[in-house]
């Protein structure tokens, strides 16, 4: 398990700052919406839902070989709960602009599964 996590982390956590540090300026100087959470807090999300994801697949991925497939739709669906709970507070918050919250929340949560789904490919298609 060691070598394949040093190797994702090496590419997903500079992947990961520098889509930070783009949203972090975009946020900073373009958005004047009162958000519920900080560019920080949706990213301390992201990149920790995505590294525990990765994780659990690889320690699946070496233990039960054909089921990898199924934990990696299983961990997108409580991700997709975990997503849902985290920004609760937010939505039920007046104080709020909702639509840019979502949007600063799902951009990046979309961008990250789409590079969790690109490693767990490699994974699945590794085995075969």
């Amino acid at each position: 398990m060691g070598r394949p996590f040093l190797n994702f982390l090496k590419v997903f956590l500079p992947f990961a700052l520098i889509l930070f540090a783009i949203q972090f300026y975009t946020v900073s100087n373009f958005v004047e919406a009162t958000l519920h959470y900080s560019t920080v807090s949706n990213y301390a999300f992201h990149i920790l839902a995505t590294i525990l994801i990765y994780a659990i697949l690889l320690y699946i991925n070496l233990n039960f070989e054909d089921k990898t497939g199924f934990a990696f739709m299983g961990m997108g669906l409580l991700k997709m709960l975990a997503a849902v709970l985290f920004l609760l507070p937010a939505l039920l918050n007046d104080e709020v602009s909702i639509f840019a919250q979502v949007i600063a929340f799902f951009v990046p949560y979309f961008i990250f599964l789409i590079f969790e789904t690109t490693f767990a490919v490699k994974l699945i298609n590794h085995n075969k």
